[in-house]
């Protein structure tokens, strides 16, 4: 049997992740699971919400931008294929502050796609 934890993750951005967050636990039924803010209480970076075995990530920044991101065992490797196959790299490949080695790109459609090692249903 392989293994069945998720790898695509969902990412939302909100001009108010704040409000959204509240939103979307109150409207449809998520949960916290974690949540990351600037500094001393301030405003959500990077959120992580459940429902069942799903996870949605959201965050600031253009509201209606998102994209998917996939946990991946070798990102070089992936990278080095979605290179060779023309995709366009919107972030090179490198390594987070939060302990990602991941990399972003755009499919022929202009659809965000990121890849990388963090695995937000570890833990």
């Amino acid at each position: 049997m392989t293994d069945q934890t998720p790898n695509v993750y969902p990412y939302l951005h909100f001009a108010d992740p704040e409000t959204a967050l509240d939103w979307l636990k109150g409207a449809f039924g998520f949960e916290e699971r974690v949540v990351h803010r600037d500094g001393n209480g301030g405003g959500i970076q990077h959120a992580e919400l459940t429902l069942g075995p799903g996870i949605v990530m959201l965050g600031g920044g253009n509201a209606g931008d998102h994209g998917i991101y996939v946990a991946v065992d070798d990102p070089d490797a992936h990278y080095a294929r979605a290179k060779a196959a023309g995709a366009e790299i919107l972030r090179e490949i490198g390594d987070t502050d939060y302990g990602s080695r991941n990399y972003v790109a755009r499919d022929p459609e202009g659809h965000e796609w990121s890849f990388g090692t963090y695995r937000p249903a570890a833990a």
